[in-house]
């Protein structure tokens, strides 16, 4: 499926340009060939040449995205990540009910071997921390609002699978999918049709951002729910 960059902004000025990412599409370019070819960087840089990625999210994750138009506003928001000034909020939906109240996870990280996922390792992983508030519990399933202090790969994924409450669907981290028949108490199937998940991704949406601009001015830019992650909830809330 071919993006429209255009589509995806929510905010732009001539520093930034604010976007939400859809799931399934790459930050950078990656390593294997990719059949689409479609990056978020190659087309913010077609959209505007001297674009820069901020920071990344992961090819699954949907959700907000800050990309600075000029060297000046890269140096910016970098060195606001590199002090942990920016406040970013993901919203997740975990397997299992669990009231999170401020719940912080300070547990390091380092990579398993390939590189694709990550482990606790605490004797030489890299200090990770992550703060858990409960938005709303439902019959099986909790939504999650998770707010990195630091920004390690996949950190909010491996801690929320200590806190048994792994992401669903994220079958690395022990996420299992969500069925209708889950969450809806007289469900029939027909006959003959098997059950599809009630999202196909790792369900994992990127909410907000706050950072301060180059006028000093702090603002915060959220990113609307793609739609499987608004149809997974919608149904959540239906049968809750």
């Amino acid at each position: 499926m071919k993006l429209n960059f255009e589509d995806l902004i929510v905010f732009e000025n001539e520093d930034y340009i604010l976007i939400n990412k859809p799931p399934r599409v790459a930050s950078l370019d990656e390593r294997t060939t990719d059949r689409g070819g479609q990056s978020i960087l190659r087309l913010a840089k077609a959209y505007h040449a001297d674009a820069q990625l901020g920071h990344r999210l992961d090819k699954e994750t949907s959700g907000i995205l800050a990309i600075a138009k000029n060297p000046e506003a890269y140096r910016h928001l970098a060195m606001q990540f590199e002090h942990r000034e920016v406040t970013k909020r993901y919203h997740a939906i975990t397997n299992g009910v669990h009231n999170f109240e401020g719940i912080s996870v300070y547990l390091p990280i380092s990579p398993v071997k390939d590189g694709t996922a990550v482990r606790i390792d605490r004797e030489n992983g890299k200090v990770a921390e992550t703060i858990f508030n409960t938005l709303q519990a439902y019959r099986t399933t909790t939504l999650v609002e998770c707010m990195p202090v630091t920004g390690r790969m996949h950190q909010i994924r491996v801690h929320l699978m200590c806190l048994k409450a792994p992401i669903v669907n994220d079958a690395t981290y022990g996420g299992k999918p969500v069925y209708l028949s889950d969450v809806k108490r007289k469900f029939n199937l027909k006959e003959g049709t098997e059950e599809l998940p009630l999202i196909n991704r790792v369900a994992l949406h990127a909410h907000s951002l706050t950072f301060a601009m180059l006028d000093g001015e702090t603002q915060t830019f959220v990113a609307p729910y793609p739609k499987d992650i608004n149809v997974l909830v919608k149904q959540l809330e239906k049968f809750a």
